[in-house]
């Protein structure tokens, strides 16, 4: 982790436990951050927090009031991405080669009981690992448009759009990569590393999801980049990932 970064870590590892009490049952970072290749003004924080019981609207609002603060106290980071599960989700059956996946493989534990002691030994070439991961894509793109829409219909400007940029071009990059992951046989979570793993395996696609993925890390709020996600590359990837992994089981 650079320097500059510290701080904020630091600060997180505070004031977490005073944002959800008791309820907090542990805490992750994940992302550039603990990598090291965080850009000091242009890398947003994300954090994966566990509670000890399913999150409530309360617990939402909490994590998104504690999230603010950060984001306007320092300006080494661009946002927070804040993820909130309880810790039984996390360690369900239902989520173990999804967010019990994730929680062991790509995040780095900062605050008590690392939950990946609990989960099993996942190995990148399960091909249950990558439906399970990213087989919803198909579900989750109308959800895409109609927050574009929102988005465009409330204020519509570039600040209002590049969240959206950046949260849709790293989710087709991550898809990209577990499409091809058991067959690169490892794992990442660089969103440079995951575009170049997928572009080996589908070169007429590359230069797509290496645009996505700068864009993923240096957003800009384009609207002709938001169509492209859920109108060309987000369409296809879908359908590719049902032919080759299947589509992931429903969740209640």
């Amino acid at each position: 982790m650079q320097d500059a970064f510290r701080p904020v870590v630091a600060a997180v590892r505070d004031r977490l436990p005073y944002a959800h009490g008791e309820r907090l049952h542990s805490a992750y970072l994940y992302g550039s951050v603990p990598r090291g290749a965080a850009r000091a003004g242009r890398s947003d924080l994300d954090l994966l927090v566990a509670l000890r019981d399913e999150p409530t609207d309360a617990d939402r609002r909490a994590a998104r009031v504690f999230g603010a603060a950060l984001d306007q106290e320092f300006a080494q980071i661009d946002g927070v991405g804040l993820l909130v599960y309880g810790r039984d989700r996390l360690l369900s059956e239902a989520e173990r080669y999804d967010m019990g996946w994730f929680t062991a493989c790509l995040c780095t534990p900062l605050l008590g009981e690392d939950l990946a002691a609990r989960l099993p030994r996942y190995r990148p070439g399960d091909p249950l690992l990558a439906r399970e991961t990213n087989g919803d894509l198909a579900r989750l793109l109308p959800r895409w448009r109609e927050r574009i829409a929102a988005a465009e219909a409330a204020d519509g400007t570039e600040e209002a759009l590049r969240p959206l940029v950046r949260f849709m071009s790293r989710h087709l990059v991550r898809t990209g990569f577990t499409l091809v992951m058991g067959r690169w046989q490892g794992w990442t979570s660089d969103l440079h590393e995951m575009a170049a793993a997928f572009g080996t395996y589908h070169p007429d696609r590359a230069a797509h999801m290496a645009a996505a993925a700068a864009h993923g890390y240096d957003p800009v709020g384009d609207r002709a980049l938001l169509r492209f996600c859920t109108d060309d590359l987000g369409p296809w990837l879908a359908a590719e990932y049902a032919r080759v992994h299947g589509v992931k089981a429903p969740r209640p």
